[in-house]
Formats: structure tokens, C-alpha cells, sequence
């Protein structure tokens, strides 16, 4: 089974991947926060360094697209070739109103004649193998079949199944019967995302579907960043994880205090690991004071045990 590492946007940025790929290796893949083309047709600064050249890279990346125009798909994955990436993906899955509201997103999912469109002119140009992150739906799980068959219809390099509509974000049971029926009726290869948290119903899912390529996890490897490394998420190695991430968040921003914010937005995902977080939790949240804050996350990796599995509280 092969294990992808989904984008967290403000998260998993390129300093991230690097040292979580340095601390705890064992992901096959990760993907990039999505990317959105413009017809202005240059990179940021920012974009630029969330880009750099594969080669440059010891492990493997898939840069992600999101966009409801042929033109800017195809432009940004020209610019992903020249880099050297062997692949890219589409954003059909992010539930976000922001992004549904302009069509983009699982808000592709609400036009299938536009989608159809969208994905013929994708592939009848694109300059690399094209690989799809979807939703079942917009509105209802009824809708599954109809878009399964207009993927079917281009050579998906993958397709990536978050089993959920978008009304329902992350949250709520996912629809195993619908991937079952993807397993059975899709032409290209399938992966599943959604809502796999621990050791142990990695392995029930993967005893259960073992026909399924890969496994996306995204929150629960921010949660638990050894999940898939021999000997798990230890203190010390999340202490050191932590300890060079604050190190170069300081360079990257020009001071502690944005890299402090920045790293706060782990621990909102990382204090599901520690027994008895919730009072030093609380000072963690409410520190202004990189000095404060460098005391408290000391104290939790020093003097609270760590759970062995992940107990979410982050909805």
C-alpha cells in the first residue's frame, strides 16, 4: 500500500515536508497546498519557493491545481514539467466556500457539463499525467455515478476519493459503499482519503479494500507525525521536529514571534498526543511571548505522557 501525505493549507508548506520528511520518514509522497493560475502567468516569490526544482528534492512531491480554466491548468502544469515534476493534480475535493463560490474545487462538482468541458480540454493538452482529488458529490452521494462516469472517460493518472459531499467538509461518517463502488467501476487507479486516524484502522482499511493504491492522510499525519515511522511520534524526535521548525520559520519570517504563530497552528493538532494537555494547552494558546511559549512546550514535551494513538479534538 502506498502512503500519501495530503496538503494542509498554512501547514504543510516546503520547509515542513523537509524536516518531517528528515524526522519521520515513511510517506511515499507528498502533495503541495494547491496552487491557482492566473492569466497573469508568473509564479510569486512564495509560489516559487513552494516549487522548487525536483531534482532538487531527495523525495517525491505532486504539486496541486487548483483552477476552473483549461488555460491556466495547462499553463501551470507546463511550468510544474519544466521543474521537473512527473506529475500533477487537480483539485476537485476542497469544500471551502470560498473556494466552491467561484466554481473551483468540489464546486466543479455542481456543473458536470462544465466539468466535462474542463477536463477535455485538460487532457487534450496536458503537458503531464494528470491525477484527480475528488468529492462524491456536491449536494448528495447520488450524484457519485455520474461524475464517475466523465472521469472515466479521460486517463486519470489516479483518482484520489475523499468519500464525502461537500455540504459535509470533514466532518460526519465518510461513504465506504460509494468507494467500494469506485474500487469496482473506476477506470483508473484509486486512492482513499478521508478520516483514517490511527495504526489500527489503517490496517482494518487496508485488510478490507486491499485492491486500493494508496492512502491519503492528511490531519492525522499534522496529528501524529510519525504514524507511518518505525517506533511512532516520541517526544524527543517531535521536540527536535518542533525545535528546527521554529528555527527556520524565524529565518523564513525575520523573527520569532510570526513563526511562533505559525507553529501554534501545529499544537492545535499536536496536543491530541499528550495526556492532560488542556491546562498547558490553554497557556500555549494564549502566549504572546516567544520566552512564555518556548517554556510551555518545553514543560508538554518534557512532563506529559505521550498517547500512543491520536484522540482528535481538533473539529
Amino acid at each position: 500500500m502506498r502512503y500519501d501525505f495530503a496538503p494542509l493549507e498554512g501547514l504543510t508548506d516546503s520547509i515542513y515536508r523537509r524536516l518531517h520528511r528528515k524526522y519521520f520518514p515513511g510517506v511515499d509522497r507528498y502533495f503541495t497546498p494547491f496552487f491557482s493560475p492566473t492569466v497573469h502567468r508568473a509564479l510569486t516569490p512564495r509560489e516559487a519557493r513552494e516549487l522548487p526544482p525536483a531534482d532538487s528534492i531527495d523525495f517525491s512531491i505532486v504539486p496541486q491545481l487548483l483552477t476552473k480554466v483549461p488555460e491556466d491548468f495547462l499553463w501551470m502544469a507546463g511550468v510544474c514539467r519544466d521543474r521537473g515534476y512527473a506529475e500533477v493534480n487537480l483539485n476537485i475535493g476542497c469544500p471551502s466556500g470560498t473556494v466552491t463560490a467561484k466554481g473551483k474545487g468540489a464546486g466543479m462538482l455542481r456543473d458536470l457539463d462544465s466539468l466535462d468541458s474542463f477536463l477535455y480540454a485538460v487532457f487534450s493538452s496536458a503537458p503531464l499525467p494528470v491525477s484527480i482529488k475528488t468529492r462524491i458529490g456536491f449536494e448528495s452521494a447520488e450524484e457519485f455515478s455520474k461524475i464517475l462516469h466523465i472521469y472515466n472517460r479521460y486517463p486519470l493518472k489516479e483518482l484520489i476519493i475523499h468519500p464525502r459531499v461537500r455540504k459535509e467538509f470533514y466532518n460526519g461518517p465518510v461513504d465506504m459503499e460509494s468507494f467500494r463502488y469506485a474500487l469496482q467501476e473506476s477506470k483508473a487507479h484509486v486512492c482513499y482519503n478521508g478520516s483514517l486516524r490511527t495504526k489500527s484502522e489503517i490496517s482494518v482499511f487496508s485488510a478490507e479494500f486491499p485492491s486500493a493504491d494508496g492512502i491519503m492522510l492528511g490531519r492525522a499525519l499534522v496529528a501524529d507525525p510519525g504514524l507511518l515511522t518505525p517506533g511512532g511520534t516520541t517526544a524527543d524526535k517531535l521536540e527536535n521536529f518542533h525545535g528546527e521548525l521554529l528555527e527556520e520559520y524565524t529565518r523564513e519570517f525575520g523573527g520569532t514571534r510570526n513563526a511562533m504563530f505559525r507553529l501554534k497552528e501545529n499544537w492545535h493538532y499536536w496536543l491530541c498526543k499528550f495526556e492532560g494537555a488542556e491546562k498547558l494547552g490553554k497557556r500555549l494558546r494564549k502566549a504572546t511571548d516567544v520566552e512564555e511559549y518556548k517554556s510551555v512546550t518545553c514543560e508538554i514535551f518534557h512532563n506529559l505522557p505521550m498517547r500512543e494513538d491520536i484522540v482528535p479534538d481538533w473539529d
